[in-house]
């Protein structure tokens, strides 16, 4: 196993590496969200061209023809297409796979317009097939006739040749490996694109470390969840980081942002995600909910902090009626979390990044607070994290976890804010950092200036406000003051400078009688140094 996890690390050092000196080559001609487009594109055509090669080789293994010769055998190719669309839900012919492209690289008679067709033919592919949604549009935002690739058709091509040889170059040498490799590779390219571009590129991707916190969150003491649910899914990396915890069945998500959207659908795939185990909506979550009848096992999200919403006649709207109140239009942190409440099944777990002000703000957002906690009882813990893990804020952040199945009626307070490994752009959690914040969750005791477990009377004397040094106390005194030290050091410091007067006045008057055009400027000079 150890030696398994080394030769996986080598491999993604390798192939980050290399990916990074594709944007570098790309970076001149296009702005980041750009080029991502091309060479993420670019990575999952070569995923989907590697699935297909090995399920056919797969088929083949017992008979003599390869899958080019067996694809153009009549009595093979109608039985072979079906049996790959059945099982992948999409279907690429021999002389389309990315090998077949690079061949004609390596000949000199690659043209940009031979992949597009491929895409295209992937596409069509799946028409009439269950996969046909999951599949529609993933390359819409690959532009192969974009000006910026170059002006001419072999500008373009020449570009595009260059970006998949150093793909092609790229060698996973056990099968078994290859998909998790790319897909963690996947992953590292939208966080390494979300550093650099700010905010615009990171609103999809919530950092691995705080997708582990919530993830080990909501499937504590469960080996298996059914259903998984993240209604601002972002890239997926959330969704899919659950898996790595327990075993799911079905994962399913909502996103408003378009190119985001096929993000995540491409990377449910890359991971070895079936199309069939999948779900993934495009949409406005709050208007335009796309699982009204759905609940889930469990429900993770980061979603965007204080965002504007249309929060007009929702109370209508079964999601938020209860609470008698709606969150503020510029403020949805809780309408996000009053619908992911309603999708949560009554024995469900969830966990939600927000901002701090949803523990301590009153009016409309404190009776909400209020009625979570007082009339449902779900809140179960906060957790405040430490500053600057996000791209493009640096602001500190809470996660909640919310509990449909809780006896108790008290909740966990846990400061985890100063627990963090300071980095160049953002700070980031170490695997210790999580482990401490898991455990203290799992093990729901006090916690010297870490946790405090308080009773539903401490929160009603506080009035429902949630702001974590209410709870958990992390003061730490200042250090006694040594007086006789402090006036010894202040009679050495004026010794020091007394000294330094004579000096310094000595120097003046040497220089005074040597240059007697200078003794206007210096004698003023004396006498500010007198009167300092």
């Amino acid at each position: 196993m150890v030696a398994t996890h080394t030769e996986q690390a080598q491999q993604q050092a390798e192939l980050q590496k290399r990916l990074w000196a594709i944007a570098n080559d790309l970076r001149g001609n296009m702005d980041a969200s750009e080029f991502r487009n091309y060479i993420l594109g670019l990575i999952f055509y070569r995923f989907l061209s590697e699935r297909v090669q090995m399920y056919a080789n797969q088929l083949l293994q017992n008979d003599s023809y390869t899958f080019s010769e067996a694809y153009q055998d009549e009595d093979y190719r109608d039985d072979l297409v079906a049996e790959i669309k059945s099982s992948l839900g999409f279907f690429i012919e021999p002389k389309a796979l990315f090998d077949s492209m690079i061949q004609h690289i390596q000949a000199g008679n690659f043209d940009i317009e031979m992949l597009q067709d491929s895409i295209n033919e992937v596409q069509s592919s799946t028409i009439g097939q269950e996969s046909e949604d999951d599949f529609k549009g993933l390359f819409e935002d690959m532009d192969l006739a974009s000006s910026r690739l170059g002006s001419t058709v072999a500008e373009r091509s020449e570009l595009i040749a260059k970006v998949m040889m150093n793909l092609a170059d790229i060698d996973f040498h056990e099968n078994e490996l290859k998909i998790d490799v790319l897909g963690d590779a996947y992953e590292y390219l939208i966080g390494q694109f979300a550093a650099t571009a700010g905010k615009k590129a990171g609103e999809f991707y919530t950092p691995q470390q705080v997708s582990k916190v919530l993830s080990q969150l909501v499937t504590l003491n469960r080996e298996e969840v059914r259903t998984v649910y993240d209604p601002t899914m972002g890239s997926g990396s959330l969704l899919l980081r659950v898996g790595d915890y327990a075993k799911v069945a079905e994962y399913y998500g909502q996103e408003l942002n378009g190119t985001t959207y096929n993000l995540a659908r491409m990377n449910m795939l890359m991971h070895g995600i079936n199309y069939s185990r999948f779900d993934l909506r495009q949409g406005d979550t709050l208007e335009n909910d796309q699982f009204p009848e759905r609940t889930f096992d469990a429900v993770v999200a980061n979603p965007p902090y204080s965002a504007n919403w249309n929060a007009t006649d929702k109370l209508d709207d079964e999601r938020f009626r209860k609470y008698g109140k709606t969150a503020p239009k510029s403020k949805a942190d809780f309408a996000f979390v009053e619908h992911m409440l309603y999708h949560l099944k009554t024995d469900g777990r969830m966990a939600v990044v927000l901002p701090h002000g949803v523990l301590f703000r009153g009016a409309a957002e404190g009776k909400i607070r209020q009625y979570m906690i007082e009339k449902d009882n779900v809140l179960d813990a906060v957790i405040g994290m430490p500053a600057n893990l996000f791209y493009g804020t640096s602001i500190p952040t809470v996660v909640l976890v919310f509990d449909k199945s809780r006896i108790n009626h008290d909740i966990l307070f846990i400061d985890a804010s100063k627990d963090f490994e300071k980095g160049k752009n953002q700070n980031n959690l170490t695997d210790e950092n999580v482990k401490k914040i898991i455990d203290t969750y799992k093990d729901r005791k006090d916690v010297k200036k870490f946790a405090h477990v308080a009773d539903f009377n401490e929160i009603k004397e506080n009035e429902f406000n949630l702001n974590i040094p209410r709870y958990v106390d992390t003061f730490e005194p200042e250090p006694p003051v040594d007086v006789d030290k402090l006036v010894a050091d202040i009679k050495d410091t004026d010794e020091q400078i007394s000294k330094l007067e004579s000096e310094f006045s000595s120097m003046l008057d040497d220089l005074e009688g040597k240059n007697p055009v200078a003794q206007q400027q210096l004698t003023k000079i004396k006498e500010l140094f007198k009167n300092e």
